[in-house]
């Protein structure tokens, strides 16, 4: 009941809030709601959960292995977005969100906790007389990346406490996107203590997208700026940025911040329609001047093609390659650094891209360390209303087997490392997909996605209990739910 009441009152404000407004304010309202089920075995091949960090600094963790799945859910999201519109120039967007599962939390009748959070909220205005757009606040953010592939392999698919600018350079031609986000600030106002501690992660970001007849190139970079303090592990950025050296005496890094830089071109050609093309380019560094072993730096590229001439399908190939860890421990890492990834193409199980399902979609394997290829029929549709999708996707380790196997023997079963997720040169992985949507009217949808996938993983890098147990099942998921948009 209490749940219940302080929804109608967050409702009533929102209204009052509207009603209130000067009149030539216009608040438009959109949203989504999506409930389903999801039936998955096998969890991270194994069906045992990872192992996670449980603190803010790399020592504290659980270990895997030590629970075991539940392997049905129901899961419920809603997401109601309103736009503040005092003209075409100036508008406020607050996107507020609720999800959880059946029988848990803010879903549950006999539980009154209730979790709204606020996943938008931003001012977005064009300054007088020019076309030059300024966006501040927590927004939705990614990278430049090429539009085969779902978002930018260093930051895409997630939002960012951020102000960016964008502006047309060149009419149609050229344009720029620049740009400032905060993504950690850990002890906020204060210290805790009396000597100040460098604990944020800030960033800057500058991209130009070119666009001619046939072809757009955008080359773009980042620049971020690490805080020694700033909460990576428990944020889950940890084993994103740093290296494996970070747990080597003398733990941690030397300077109280470290830069980090991405460099990178993502390039689409439509000259050669129906066939079009599609790359990214990517090569990022950081922690150059800290202790060699704190060092990390490597390349990411991918690339793909698409065949638009048929009315019933569309097929895709793509492919991808990432440098990754050498035999050693102590010259840093050979893994290119990215702060957080929803790339992938072809809705993959095995990454977490564009799954319309979200919750317990994918097998979470990493975009970087490996190389891999797939190929997709997309949008299948022989039949009025329903759509389908079909994808192959195989990847294999660029990892040195003896770089994990150290870490794994020096520190036991951890999180920096994990089974499914990070491969060696003599491990793989692949999964296939079939997702459909069928459109019960213009605006509702039910969707089932369904995946499979199975992976062969070296003993003497996990360990016989983990390598065994991935041995004995493959992994599954099917999905069947109804979306919603308004």
């Amino acid at each position: 009941m209490k749940r219940l009441v302080l929804l109608v009152c967050f409702a009533t404000l929102l209204l009052g809030a509207a009603a209130a407004a000067n009149a030539s304010t216009e608040v438009k309202m959109t949203g989504d709601s999506r409930i389903y089920g999801v039936y998955f075995a096998n969890h991270n091949f194994t069906g045992w959960n990872t192992a996670s960090w449980s603190g803010s600094n790399p020592g504290s963790w659980g270990h895997s292995g030590t629970k075991t799945e539940d392997r049905f859910q129901l899961w419920e999201r809603f997401r109601l977005r309103s736009d503040f519109v005092a003209n075409e120039a100036v508008k406020f967007r607050l996107g507020i969100k609720v999800e959880d599962t059946w029988g848990h939390g803010t879903l549950t009748a006999a539980n009154s906790t209730v979790a709204i959070s606020v996943y938008q909220a931003y001012l977005q205005f064009k300054l007088p007389n020019c076309a030059v757009e300024v966006t501040a606040g927590l927004q939705d953010l990614d990278l430049p990346h090429s539009s085969l592939f779902n978002t930018s392999p260093v930051f895409g698919g997630d939002r960012m406490a951020a102000l960016t600018i964008k502006a047309p350079l060149i009419d149609n031609t050229l344009g720029l996107l620049a740009g400032f986000g905060r993504a950690i600030d850990t002890n906020r106002t204060y210290d805790t203590t009396t000597t100040q501690v460098a604990d944020e992660f800030d960033v800057y970001f500058l991209a130009l997208p070119v666009t001619v007849d046939g072809f757009k190139v955008t080359p773009w970079g980042m620049v971020g700026v690490a805080g020694s303090d700033a909460n990576y592990w428990s944020t889950g950025f940890g084993q994103n940025i740093v290296s494996a050296g970070d747990f080597m005496t003398p733990t941690g890094w030397k300077n109280n911040q470290n830069a980090y830089w991405w460099v990178g071109g993502s390039f689409e050609v439509t000259a050669l329609d129906p066939v079009r093309l599609y790359a990214d380019v990517i090569y990022g560094a950081g922690a150059q001047s800290d202790r060699k072993k704190n060092k990390r730096e490597g390349w990411f590229l991918d690339a793909g093609l698409e065949y638009t001439g048929w009315d019933v399908l569309t097929p895709k190939a793509f492919g991808w390659w990432s440098t990754g860890e050498d035999g050693s421990t102590r010259n840093g890492s050979e893994r290119m650094a990215y702060i957080h990834s929803s790339w992938g193409a072809g809705n993959s199980f095995l990454f977490d891209d564009t799954q319309i399902l979200g919750k317990e979609s994918n097998m979470g394997v990493s975009p970087v360390g490996n190389w891999g290829i797939g190929a997709s029929l997309d949008n299948i549709s022989f039949v009025e209303k329903l759509t389908s999708r079909v994808t192959y996707t195989y990847v294999r380790g660029t990892n040195s087997a003896k770089a994990l196997r150290y870490l794994n023997t020096s520190l036991g079963n951890n999180p920096y490392f994990r089974m499914g997720r990070d491969l060696t040169a003599e491990e793989y992985v692949m999964g296939v997909n079939l997702d459909s949507k069928y459109m019960i009217y213009e605006n509702l949808a039910a969707v089932l996605e369904t995946g499979w996938a199975h992976g062969q993983f070296q003993t003497s890098v996990w360990g016989h209990r983990l390598a065994e147990r991935a041995r004995s099942a493959d992994s599954w998921k099917v999905a069947f739910g109804l979306n919603y948009k308004f």
